[in-house]
């Protein structure tokens, strides 16, 4: 029995798994790149760009095609929402980018679960599942920062890092309702 039900689920997944070990690679170096892009001034632009990113994602796998009036609609006020959460987070630019990692995360966990899902009808809710599996990717994330002695545990980054998931995956789910209501 494959692994994999199709050649985009494998690709997703694939994905997957890069997003995931970019963001524990920043156990590593995650100090020494904050410092580098600090020295620069390129943390906030850099994160305008990753949020860019996220957003381009959500879009690029909720609608596949034109959009229509509704999927315009939904996408201007998904943009809109995500736009209000950065102007009103009052935490450190730096702390910021768990909105970009894990809604990217979330956003391919959620399109591989749909795509297995599609093809063999036996997954009854691949967006609970993301939004699962995005958080526990988090929470291992924050407890693996507990035993490294430059990294700090922080409770309130696994609620962050389920936020963010929940809110790709909302957006997604979103899109895609659109699009079948413009049908």
């Amino acid at each position: 029995m494959p692994q994999f039900t199709s050649e985009r689920e494998r690709r997703l997944w694939i994905f997957t798994l890069v997003v995931v070990v970019a963001i524990y690679s920043t156990l590593i170096f995650g100090d020494a790149l904050v410092g580098i892009l600090r020295n620069r001034n390129l943390i906030g632009a850099l994160f305008v760009l990753g949020l860019v990113l996220v957003l381009a994602s959500i879009v690029t796998q909720g609608l596949r095609s034109r959009p229509g009036g509704i999927e315009l609609g939904v996408a201007l006020g998904i943009a809109a929402a995500y736009l209000l959460v950065v102007i009103r987070m009052a935490i450190p630019a730096v702390e910021r980018t768990h909105l970009i990692e894990y809604g990217v995360l979330a956003v391919f966990i959620y399109e591989a679960l749909t795509e297995r899902a599609s093809q063999t009808g036996r997954l009854p809710s691949p967006a609970v599942l993301a939004v699962f599996l995005t958080t526990l990717v988090g929470m291992l994330d924050e407890c693996i920062q507990a035993f490294l002695p430059n990294r700090v545990f922080d409770a309130r980054d696994m609620l962050f890092n389920f936020l963010a998931g929940l809110m790709a995956v909302v957006a997604n789910v979103l899109l895609r309702w659109a699009r079948g209501v413009a049908k």
